[in-house]
């Protein structure tokens, strides 16, 4: 018993020095978070409205894939459909060869979706895509923008070499 509190005690001092060094591991997990702390994760996890599937609801199938692979492919049935029944959404998911993961991509669009038929315009999956669209519009405005300008600049230049428009 007192060697397991002697090798805590270790553990416990060695989370600080390893979270005073800065580098994150297990033993930084140890120690208990400061009150009030929260940690958000970057990337789509932080797409916290999206509704919580109910298993009960689902209907699952693996099929064989489709597309380019070959034998590979077309003899493994690695591809997950996956049916929503109350709203009769179906997703199909062959992205990896590894059944485990289309399996939890294919709950991570089933979500997506199910937030987009919950909400239409208002999911944050729309509203996302729609300031992606207003980006994209205008970084293509601006390079349009530089593209005349350099246009512009270049005709000038050359009316000003052309022989004959001596202006002093």
């Amino acid at each position: 018993m007192s060697s397991l509190l002697l090798s805590l005690r270790c553990l416990y001092s060695l989370s600080s020095y390893v979270q005073c060094r800065g580098s994150l591991s297990i033993f930084s997990m140890l120690r208990p978070l400061p009150a009030g702390l929260v940690v958000l994760a970057a990337g789509k996890k932080d797409l916290v409205d999206l509704p919580v599937l109910n298993e009960d609801e689902l209907e699952e199938q693996f099929v064989r894939g489709s597309g380019p692979g070959g034998q590979a492919t077309n003899k493994t049935s690695n591809c997950v459909v996956l049916k929503h029944i109350p709203t009769g959404i179906v997703v199909k998911c062959h992205q990896t060869r590894s059944v485990d993961i289309n399996r939890k991509r294919a709950r991570d669009i089933m979500r997506e979706k199910l937030d987009v038929a919950n909400k239409g315009e208002l999911s944050e999956i729309s509203l996302r895509k729609k300031e992606s669209i207003l980006r994209k519009q205008e970084k293509r405005k601006k390079t349009n923008e530089n593209l005349e300008r350099k246009r512009l600049f270049k005709e000038a230049l050359a009316a000003d070499l052309k022989p004959g428009s001596d202006t002093v």
